[in-house]
């Protein structure tokens, strides 16, 4: 199957986060296909929960001499489709194929699926092992990855998430926290017997903001930029005519290489101390919720090179780039496994437009081919 007969299958099947939507179907039916296909094509299939009803698919093939072990990576879940008129009927147009997932990541998924399978039905030369891993939760904690980087090793790894067709080396991390303000309730007409925990909260705001534009103005990392945040979510009060006795805010604090993991809890702890020594009445407390590691490689590492230079002998020209968002990579690299971005030209990531370049998905394939088969 082609590239893009595997993307439009896999666009039709209904795999978002239950994380992020709850309820969503999650990967179990998309891991279900994929396996069949992956035993049918010939390899090794390996099926796992990582939580229940969500798998990973690991299909693994030896090559017809001892050789590297390479590794392609991609995640089959995906965001919720609010909005969206037909999330899951894959669409092609104007040599795009539109639907949720399409971009992120089903294209690249289903363009190494198909350069695994070309691998496998050709002479198995380069990769003295070739392990085709298809895992879940990307989207949230990253749950499939953390099982795989656990079980499987390899001596380097590729994630086809959408670069644009270039080789990203590196990428943000995040760190999360909940704060909450605590006030004390009361009935609207008694300023003396209330304490507004929203207002509070608008305390914590503004210096978020500052804290933020301080980020933003430091020397930046040469291919990423600076760190950042913002203020995802916020919950506070119950009616109108009630001082609201707590308020609750998620913050996302993008990191760049270098910074802590738990950077969001000590800056945020940092505010809150020094707003509660201001003011002995401000009573707040954060929490950290979920923290991801920033990733790079080296540029001259082995691994981007070559990838740059099968996709210059594949007709195009793969520069040397990073990626705002969080992948896989920084776990896979964390267990010791170099690991490179590359994937489709596209748009609307995340977004009601999502969609994925046609004649991209082949060049991929092609690439990610030409990698497995590369000796040394």
């Amino acid at each position: 199957m082609d590239p893009l007969a595997l993307t439009q299958h896999l666009v039709a099947i209904d795999s978002v986060n239950p994380s992020l939507v709850p309820g969503a179907a999650g990967e179990g039916a998309i891991a279900d296909w994929l396996a069949a296909y992956l035993r049918r094509v010939g390899f090794d299939v390996e099926v796992q929960d990582v939580a229940p009803g969500r798998p990973n698919v690991v299909a693994v093939a030896d090559g017809a001499s001892p050789g590297p072990t390479r590794m392609l990576c991609g995640h089959t879940d995906t965001v919720g489709v609010d909005g969206m008129t037909a999330p899951f009927s894959p669409t092609l147009r104007d040599g795009r194929l539109y639907g949720r997932g399409a971009q992120d990541m089903k294209g690249g998924l289903a363009a190494m699926v198909a350069a695994a399978t070309r691998w496998l039905h050709g002479p198995r030369t380069g990769a003295g092992r070739v392990i085709v891993a298809a895992v879940a939760d990307e989207e949230y904690a990253s749950l499939g990855a953390e099982v795989l980087a656990r079980r499987w090793a390899a001596d380097e790894a590729v994630i086809p998430e959408p670069t644009g067709m270039a080789v990203a080396i590196t990428h943000k991390g995040f760190s999360c926290v909940d704060v909450v303000t605590h006030g004390r309730a009361a009935h609207g007409s008694r300023p003396a017997d209330g304490i507004d925990a929203v207002l509070l909260m608008g305390r914590v705001l503004a210096r978020l903001e500052s804290l933020d534009r301080d980020l933003q103005s430091r020397p930046p990392h040469p291919r990423l930029g600076t760190g950042s945040l913002h203020a995802g979510r916020i919950v506070g009060g119950t009616e109108l005519s009630v001082y609201p006795a707590r308020c609750s805010l998620q913050v996302e604090r993008r990191t760049v290489p270098g910074e802590p993991l738990d950077i969001a809890l000590s800056e945020v702890g940092a505010i809150l101390d020094q707003l509660g020594r201001s003011d002995p009445t401000f009573r707040a407390d954060v929490t950290l919720l979920l923290a991801r590691p920033a990733y790079g490689i080296d540029a001259d590492h082995p691994l981007p090179v070559a990838l740059r230079r099968l996709a210059a002998a594949s007709g195009r020209e793969a520069p040397t780039t990073g990626m705002s968002f969080w992948t896989d990579a920084a776990l896979l690299g964390a267990a010791g496994i170099p690991t490179v971005l590359f994937g489709p030209r596209g748009a609307g990531l995340h977004g009601l437009d999502e969609h994925v370049v046609v004649d991209d998905l082949d060049l991929c394939a092609d690439v990610f081919t030409r990698w497995l088969s590369t000796e040394g």
